[in-house]
């Protein structure tokens, strides 16, 4: 098939991959523009733009997929199928309508639920067990089209990090599948109940907050939901510090939400909303993350202390 691949991050680089694996003729890769990235605020190349490269594939780099010159450049394209995974631009109907086999979309989650920017992580935040991708035709709405086929997976105390990878690779899986159906004219359409859905909303640096009068189990799914980014994160006596990883212990407490009641080597023990949680690798500004073990052999922390005080 001729197809338009358009995506942008590391999430859509198996997906191009596979495609480019199962002999499909990618007539041209559209991706977000190159930009800043890091403390030298560095021009940088989506990771989808880096692997096109790579196959000497046709590059396009739009600010807006709208424009009248992206649109006829499609049209003379003339592709049998768009494939959209994690492109983060809207298409217009205009778009939607140019190729006759219509645009596919690879979602990072069983639709109709988590539908929007931030699947991986609100599933994780909300404390669901079950993730997974789905294929969909897209419509102009928000994740809304007709689904084409899913697989899940259990998330089984993964990081954000950690199910991003593994539903990047689950989704390549799936797209090849999707296509081959393409390929047999067998593709089956399944609307999506809209009264089942819910949605998953773009994250921002406050995301990561934590609220100590939550319960253990919520802030520790918090904690998981937002690393790598844009991480969980408290302070102690008015010092920010970002907490990578922890556990709810099994002991109940009465104590004030936030009070350290304990510290050794296991961690820091935080009081909740309900529920005791162990704080067990942490990183203050200009240190690495490490330990609690290993952080208290350079550095004190007090018990007895209310984690989340502000200095204004």
């Amino acid at each position: 098939m001729r197809i338009v691949f358009m995506g942008t991050p590391e999430f859509a680089v198996p997906c191009l991959t596979e495609i480019i694996e199962k002999g499909h003729d990618v007539v041209s890769v559209i991706t977000q523009p190159d930009r800043p990235k890091g403390r030298g605020k560095k021009l940088t190349p989506p990771s989808v733009k880096v692997k096109a490269l790579e196959h000497n594939i046709p590059i396009l780099q739009p600010e807006k997929i709208k424009e009248k010159s992206v649109v006829a450049k499609l049209r003379d394209l003339a592709p049998d199928c768009i494939v959209v995974v994690a492109f983060g631009q809207i298409l217009s109907k205009e778009i939607l309508d140019i190729p006759p086999l219509g645009c596919v979309n690879v979602h990072a989650s069983l639709l109709p639920k988590y539908r929007g920017a931030a699947p991986i992580n609100w599933a994780i935040i909300n404390g669901e067990t079950i993730s997974g991708v789905t294929t969909m035709y897209m419509d102009i709405g928000l994740d809304t089209g007709d689904m084409i086929l899913k697989k899940e997976t259990r998330i089984e105390n993964k990081t954000a990090g950690e199910l991003h990878d593994e539903l990047s690779l689950l989704g390549a899986k799936l797209l090849g599948e999707t296509l081959v159906l393409f390929e047999k004219s067998q593709v089956p359409r399944e609307k999506q109940k809209d009264d089942e859905s819910c949605y998953a909303p773009m994250m921002d640096k406050n995301t990561g907050k934590i609220d100590w009068k939550n319960t253990a189990q919520s802030i520790d799914c918090l904690i998981q939901g937002v690393n790598p980014w844009p991480s969980a994160f408290s302070t102690y006596k008015g010092e920010k510090f970002k907490v990578w990883r922890a556990k709810v212990a099994n002991e109940i407490c009465n104590e004030i939400p936030g009070k350290i009641i304990k510290v050794d080597k296991e961690g820091l023990f935080v009081a909740t909303g309900q529920g005791i949680l162990v704080l067990e690798e942490i990183q203050f500004l200009n240190n690495k993350r490490m330990t609690v073990d290993a952080y208290l052999r350079g550095h004190e922390i007090e018990k007895d202390v209310i984690l989340g005080e502000w200095n204004d």
